[in-house]
């Protein structure tokens, strides 16, 4: 079964520097039918306007990943962690007992466009980690690519994994999916059939009681696939 969450029926923020998409319930934005799915609480689809970001503020208890589509992001933090993030990479923060961080976009002239994903944790007041990690085109290319989980290159600390694709037209990637687990595919450029169901750039489905996913990249494409318990 999937059910569908088109990126029209998003929530939707634009405060000049952002200008953001919610696929779940987030800050103002509320709706009861989208408070996440299983561990994933937040796909933020981010674009932040050129030397703009998010200033030093605390999260706790949340697994939190930022993934650049284009341009970059400039992280600080209070564990003394720093760096400038670029497409392929994944960044992970595990806000744990607590953690301060600021995220900028460092460039004077180009925007920043990112997705920020928060999952929730299996246990409350962890350590707090960061860790930030690429992956070269090559090893996204055509298939999908384990990228994040508890025995992925990014840790992440709960039972839910992470896998990207980039499709050139007419690729096709598949993803087996054990009993009793779920799905989350998030579509972050391009138009896929999944299923037989078409997903467009910002669409989301939900996939339950399914053996297998069958992704067909009607263009090129990028696209996050989420399995979780």
């Amino acid at each position: 079964m999937l059910t569908l969450r088109p990126a029209k029926e998003r929530g939707h923020a634009n405060y000049g520097w952002l200008d953001t998409n919610y696929t779940f319930s987030f800050g103002d934005y509320h709706d009861p039918k989208a408070m996440g799915f299983r561990a994933l609480r937040v796909i933020n689809e981010d674009h932040v306007a050129p030397g703009q970001g998010f200033g030093t503020h605390s999260h706790r208890n949340m697994e939190i990943i930022t993934y650049v589509l284009e341009g970059a992001v400039e992280h600080r933090d209070s564990l003394g962690s720093g760096g400038v993030l670029q497409p392929g990479q994944i960044q992970h923060m595990s806000a744990g007992s607590g953690i301060r961080h600021s995220e900028f976009n460092p460039s004077p002239k180009d925007p920043t466009h990112l997705l920020q994903i928060w999952i929730v944790p299996e246990k409350k007041n962890l350590k707090p980690e960061y860790e930030q990690l690429a992956f070269p085109d090559k090893d996204l290319r055509g298939k999908f690519h384990h990228v994040a989980g508890p025995k992925a290159p990014v840790t992440i600390h709960q039972d839910a994994d992470l896998f990207i694709a980039r499709l050139d037209k007419n690729d096709e990637t598949r993803h087996d999916i054990k009993p009793g687990r779920h799905a989350w595919m998030q579509v972050a450029r391009g138009t896929v059939r999944v299923n037989d169901v078409e997903l467009k750039q910002g669409d989301g489905a939900a996939i339950s009681k399914e053996n297998e996913i069958r992704v067909v990249a009607q263009e090129p494409s990028e696209v996050l696939l989420f399995d979780l318990a």
